[in-house]
């Protein structure tokens, strides 16, 4: 196990509120500050059950990854973690197969500073943490491969990220650029939040909250969240709300069955 070099320790913004530390607070963590909080209480006047969705989110995750390596895959790259939330993704992992090789990555410097946790696994494996922005590729994939072997097959994890970076900004060709340099045999899993269950206006005054916080939010359709794979092969069941991705392989979150979908998820095999 081992951390990546980091040349730069950026100081953590508490003056505005940043998506891994809401999404912290919505799980119940303690690594947010007041003004994540606040942003998270308005958020929750549109939506109350924000909460729960950051639930099923994070159970489509350890689903999936114990679906993942129940496959075979034994490398994860992981871009957009957010604080450490046990279990953690190389938990579930290696909890199938010690020897799985697992790269974080994430660009809020409070995940940074809580990366020792991510660190921490079985002995026959390989844990590393990457401080990069996921809008810079290269960076990542430079970092990434100190550890995993892009020649063999490597799970893509994309969880509730992409909504934070809009069509204008490159977020198709992102997503493509990744797939480009996996091997065949390797997966992507991604899951994001959508509109498509709400009415109109509910999008409309998160999108605008968001973006009066200084952050992006688009709300992407099945469609549009289903181009994302496009050139990959879908797992079945394809792309369905996230509490639907093989709801056998582990307990239901208590009270999901009372909660609107709010995000769509999916698994895919490049050929």
């Amino acid at each position: 196990m081992s951390q990546a070099d980091h040349s730069t320790n950026p100081l953590i913004d508490t003056s505005r509120p940043h998506p891994a530390r809401m999404y912290d607070w919505f799980l119940g963590g303690k690594d947010n500050y007041p003004v994540d909080e606040a942003m998270g209480r308005q958020l929750m006047a549109i939506e109350p059950n924000a909460p729960m969705m950051a639930k099923i989110n994070r159970a489509f995750m350890h689903r999936a990854t114990k679906w993942l390596a129940g496959q075979g895959v034994r490398q994860f790259l992981d871009i957009g973690t957010g604080i450490p939330t046990e279990p953690n993704l190389h938990q579930v992992a290696q909890q199938v197969a010690p020897e799985t090789r697992v790269v974080y990555c994430d660009h809020d410097p409070i995940v940074l500073a809580h990366a020792e946790a991510l660190l921490r696994g079985s002995a026959e494996g390989a844990i590393d943490y990457v401080q990069a922005d996921a809008r810079d590729p290269e960076a990542i994939l430079e970092q990434a491969g100190k550890t995993l072997d892009f020649d063999q097959p490597v799970a893509l994890s994309l969880i509730a990220l992409l909504h934070f970076v809009s069509d204008e900004a490159g977020a198709y060709e992102l997503v493509d650029r990744f797939k480009g340099v996996l091997a065949p045999g390797s997966y992507v899993v991604l899951s994001h939040t959508t509109a498509d269950f709400h009415p109109p206006e509910e999008a409309e005054r998160a999108t605008d909250m968001y973006s009066a916080n200084g952050l992006t939010l688009a709300l992407r359709s099945r469609t549009e969240f289903t181009r994302f794979f496009d050139g990959l092969d879908l797992v079945e069941p394809g792309v369905v709300a996230s509490e639907a991705w093989h709801p056998e392989l582990a307990q239901p979150v208590p009270g999901q069955e009372d909660v609107i979908s709010a995000g769509y998820a999916g698994v895919a095999r490049k050929p």
